[in-house]
């Protein structure tokens, strides 16, 4: 189906839905590149005069990618609530966006309708709205999740402890654990990007970051950011796996150019569920066992886009975390490059744009806030953009040791970004860790951090150890 506006008696014309979407974008590098960006401004804001008008029924009708081709599309077509759309089916995309403006539209309202709305909803409506309504919006939407501890409570803001390490040293690993947790980050996960694919390696990092939360008895969770199909391999050899990872896309091909299907990630997800650290382990209290990345640009590169825009594949990305029920997902939002996200101005759209597609449907969305050394933009950047999420409600960032990532190389934020963030805007981290972190004399009552000593609780601990060889 066309679709058409015309402003000053120009008439523009777009092909079809996916057409439309593409050219209401604001500007970006990658979808330039793509070659499906609107030629000017003028056909960008008549496509988003048309956009507006589309009634949100015609998203379950007219799919962006065919059907019978992607399963993507037909996870999302197959679990639409209809139920849950009921309430908002009458709407346009404009209507949609003053509807989720309105004081009335509350927390409750939003998440009652989320499983109503699809990804293509979430991104069309995102593209009417200006940075503020984005924040505005987002900040209602609340999504909580649960493992060991409780994420994405109002008034929080939890942080994932990166302690990366180029060869994956143990001992180098442990050295930027404890120093993180002395600053209070670590209560959305500690999780490892590592280095090696050897299965002996990654039992390793496992056993060593599970042996870690246990001694200390730390209410988080660990996560070894490996393929999911190594993950299958260590929970069937015993290891203490608390989180499955996977990096996924918004179509079947992308996702197979990351080696991972739907079927795959259940089996990984049921894998996870069956050893029940979430629940039987310490005082664990939940069973989001999932943590997923994602990123604009993805499908671009794998060159598995099928003509649709960088940031409406990014949502769609969300409706498949959302089928598993995950612990944490993110946007690493500046990591691919300047080829899909050109400058800071780009970057802090589209960090926006991620939080708010995630939270309106339902998906627990923290963001690793970042850029690659030869994009234009600076820790300047990366610091309106967090503090815009920050007061967004978003669910959690990463904590990188200088917020240089030396085994990634790239640039993040640090253990004092978070501490900037959560005093700035009055957030606490997680409520069990914040009590562990007040039992273990790192914060007060107030969650502001106590002076360090050579004989702190954690360090004397710690000292009684061995780690690596």
């Amino acid at each position: 189906m066309a679709y058409q506006h015309t402003i000053a008696g120009q008439r523009w014309q777009f092909d079809d839905l996916r057409d439309l979407l593409a050219k209401a974008t604001p500007l970006r590098s990658g979808d330039a590149l793509a070659g499906i960006a609107a030629a000017s401004a003028v056909e960008r804001m008549a496509a988003r005069m048309a956009l507006a008008e589309v009634p949100l029924k015609t998203f379950l009708s007219e799919a962006f990618i065919p059907y019978e081709s992607d399963e993507v599309t037909r996870l999302i077509l197959d679990t639409h609530d209809a139920a849950a759309f009921a309430p908002i089916a009458h709407l346009t995309v404009g209507d949609l966006r003053n509807w989720l403006l309105d004081h009335a539209t509350t927390s409750a309202v939003l998440a009652a309708v989320a499983p109503g709305i699809t990804p293509e909803m979430a991104a069309a409506v995102s593209k009417l709205m200006r940075n503020q309504d984005l924040i505005a919006v987002a900040r209602k939407c609340g999504v909580v999740t649960r493992f060991r501890n409780t994420i994405g409570l109002p008034g929080r803001l939890a942080v994932r402890l990166q302690p990366n390490h180029p060869t994956d040293d143990l001992r180098g690993i442990a050295a930027s654990m404890i120093d993180g947790l002395l600053y209070g980050a670590g209560d959305a996960v500690i999780g490892v990007n590592p280095a090696t694919d050897s299965i002996a390696a990654l039992m390793g990092l496992v056993h060593m970051l599970g042996d870690v939360i246990e001694r200390l008895q730390i209410p988080t969770q660990s996560c070894v950011l490996t393929h999911v199909t190594n993950t299958i391999q260590m929970v069937e050899q015993g290891a203490p796996v608390d989180l499955v990872f996977q990096s996924i896309a918004g179509t079947e091909a992308a996702n197979a150019g990351f080696g991972i299907s739907l079927a795959l990630l259940k089996e990984a997800r049921e894998a996870a569920l069956s050893l029940r650290r979430g629940t039987d382990f310490g005082d664990g209290i939940g069973d989001n066992v999932m943590y997923f990345e994602t990123g604009q640009g993805s499908a671009l590169s794998a060159n598995a886009h099928h003509g649709v825009d960088q940031q409406t594949c990014e949502a769609r990305a969300y409706g498949v975390a959302r089928a598993f029920a995950p612990l944490l997902t993110n946007t690493v939002v500046g990591f691919i490059g300047p080829e899909y996200l050109y400058d800071g101005k780009q970057i802090i759209r589209a960090g926006l744009e991620d939080h708010f597609c995630g939270k309106l449907l339902g998906v627990p969305l923290g963001c690793d806030v970042c850029y690659t050394n030869h994009a234009e933009a600076d820790s300047d950047d990366m610091d309106t953009l967090m503090t815009l999420l920050g007061t967004a409600g978003l669910t959690f960032i990463m904590g990188v040791p200088g917020a240089d990532d030396i085994m990634l190389n790239y640039q993040s934020t640090s253990f004092h970004d978070a501490l900037y963030l959560r005093e700035v805007l009055g957030l606490r981290c997680a409520p069990e860790f914040a009590a562990w972190l007040e039992r273990m004399q790192i914060t007060d009552a107030s969650g502001r951090l106590l002076p360090a000593s050579a004989n702190h609780p954690a360090l004397n601990q710690m000292r009684q150890w061995r780690i690596g060889p």
